[in-house]
């Protein structure tokens, strides 16, 4: 999942890009059986061409392309949108991709399974994996993952202690919010009109929430909705002491949360990594943790990117090529590092995370643990809007829903729209 605050990149003309190996420009519709074709986005061009060269150079007679485009599953100029729409002759043979667009592409058949050893697979983390495993009866892997990401709870340490339990958290948040007077102890985006269940998720998990639960073959299964869970439900009365504390509120959008932390209203923001920059140009001195338990562990969203193989690979004759690529050198520990420090995130494998030099961003990998890929079917799109009204609802002050009736109509809501 791209950050939903980044800020959108502009749409780019598709710009063709050869790796040092590539004996002048192939064009994609007329290129050789030994040329492999990689779609990515700005972030990851240089990164390709790098990791492009190495392979080639290791592989003679091989030559890589990397074509430059935006970083999304639908519209035109896309990665997913443009892969919808191409011939066999301009398609690619992998893809730079997103896990939760795995449903979707997995289900129109444009990426097709890959085959990691044990060992392969052992070196990333189970929940990263999950991010790009997708079937009903049958669990395959649609990807390798090369990055994460997810929030984290920013402590201003030189305001307030690091919390080590919900309890103390909310302690001192509250303390802070009753001498200073501010709007919220924790500066959290649950803004109007229609919420943030990406942000809220740390509180949604640690109150026993979940969104989809898992079939006899380990997969998401839509007919199971926990938004309105049995136990999510017995604790839904702590978002209503929240609200009356004023702990949280819905009358604070990310803009609102993130002027409270940097201005030193308050000493707690729930963010992620693409604020790592603002944060180290505020002078402020913080710490990264994962959100303290409340019953359950308070566990993130986690956004998944990585590499997809193609249904093209095969028609082109580079089928066993791409997958060695995408199967054995792409879950290499240095090609892991240098994707995911591409675009300054953590790297999905376990050992290209101790190269990480940043402190913040390893505060911010190590706050991903245990987390909840962001689900990769398409029923998610029904979800969005009644969880994050749900909040918002729940959030009001004075004129807010009680929890537990906020969010049972959302997990009806939820239900009629899939159908």
């Amino acid at each position: 999942m791209r950050s939903r605050k980044r800020i959108s990149i502009a749409l780019l003309t598709v710009v063709v890009i050869g790796v040092a190996a590539l004996a002048g420009t192939v064009s994609a519709a007329t290129k050789s059986s030994s040329t492999l074709v990689i779609w990515t986005d700005s972030y990851r061009v240089s990164a390709f061409q790098a990791i492009g060269a190495k392979y080639t150079a290791a592989h003679p007679g091989v030559t890589i392309q990397v074509v430059q485009k935006t970083f999304g599953v639908s519209g035109a100029g896309s990665i997913g949108g443009d892969l919808s729409t191409t011939s066999t002759g301009t398609a690619p043979d992998v893809i730079s991709t997103a896990s939760d667009w795995t449903g979707q592409l997995a289900a129109n058949g444009s990426i097709v399974p890959l085959h990691l050893k044990k060992a392969q697979k052992a070196s990333f983390p189970a929940y990263t994996l999950n991010g790009f495993s997708y079937g009903v009866a049958v669990k395959n892997l649609y990807g390798v993952p090369t990055q994460i990401e997810n929030i984290g709870l920013v402590v201003k340490t030189s305001l307030a202690k690091v919390p080590t339990t919900w309890a103390a958290l909310e302690k001192a948040a509250l303390a802070w919010k009753h001498k200073h007077h501010t709007k919220v102890g924790i500066a959290i985006p649950d803004g109007q009109p229609n919420g943030d269940p990406y942000h809220m998720y740390p509180l949604f998990s640690g109150l026993g929430g979940y969104i989809f639960g898992l079939n006899k073959a380990g997969n998401l299964d839509p007919s199971d909705v926990g938004v309105a869970n049995k136990t999510f439900l017995k604790h839904a009365s702590m978002i209503d002491k929240w609200n009356k504390e004023g702990l949280i509120s819905s009358n604070v959008d990310y803009n609102t949360g993130k002027s409270l932390f940097v201005t030193k209203k308050v000493p707690f923001w729930i963010t992620g990594p693409w604020e790592t920059q603002s944060l180290a140009d505020s002078k402020i001195h913080f710490k990264v943790i994962q959100v303290p338990k409340i019953f359950k562990a308070s566990v993130p969203f986690l956004g998944v990117q990585g590499a997809s193989l193609t249904k093209y690979a095969s028609a082109h004759g580079v089928g066993a090529i791409a997958a060695d690529f995408v199967d054995n050198y792409l879950t290499t520990k240095s090609a892991q590092y240098a994707l995911a420090n591409a675009e300054g995130r953590y790297p999905a494998s376990i050992s290209a995370g101790k190269l990480v030099h940043s402190k913040v961003l390893a505060q911010f990998g190590a706050a991903s643990k245990g987390g909840v890929p962001l689900p990769n079917i398409p029923q998610m799109n029904s979800v969005w809007q009644y969880l994050g009204q749900a909040w918002v609802n729940s959030t009001k002050g004075s004129h807010a829903t009680p929890a537990a009736k906020a969010f049972k109509t959302a997990a009806h809501q939820i239900r009629v729209a899939i159908g």
